[in-house]
Formats: C-alpha cells, structure tokens, sequence
C-alpha cells in the first residue's frame, strides 16, 4: 500500500488552524521539517508530512497563547 502523507491543508484541519497560519509556521520554521518533497525540479515543491510526524508535533508544541519571544 502506498505511504500516505499530509498536505498544509490537512494539517491546518488536525490543528485547528487556519492555512495562512500553517503557511506562517512553515516559513518561520515552527513545523518539523517535511517527510517528502515532490517535484524538486519545479519552482514551488510540494511538501508532504506523516501523520505520525504531525501528531508529535501537535502533542510537543507550545501551547495556544504561548509566548516563546520573552525571557523568564
């Protein structure tokens, strides 16, 4: 059976989220890093993330709310 993997849309449904905030996320480096690259030759990729890979993530983010720029 083939693998299947997670597109920024689904992620933003499993997160609660909007896709502008997933997008904000993939460009500020605060989602893992993709488990597979399609069309690497083309101008805009697509990324793809295992559902075990986004369930970790949601399970070990900071919360909702959470201020990660201040210093304690």
């Amino acid at each position: 059976m083939a693998e299947i993997y997670l597109t920024a849309q689904d992620i933003a449904k499993m997160a609660g989220l909007s896709t502008l905030t997933i997008a904000s996320y993939i460009r500020d480096g605060r989602l893992p890093e993709p488990d597979i690259w399609l069309g690497a030759l083309t101008e805009r990729p697509l990324r793809g993330w295992k559902k075990e890979t986004i369930e970790h993530w949601l399970k070990n983010r900071p919360g909702r709310g959470a201020r990660t720029d201040l210093k304690n």
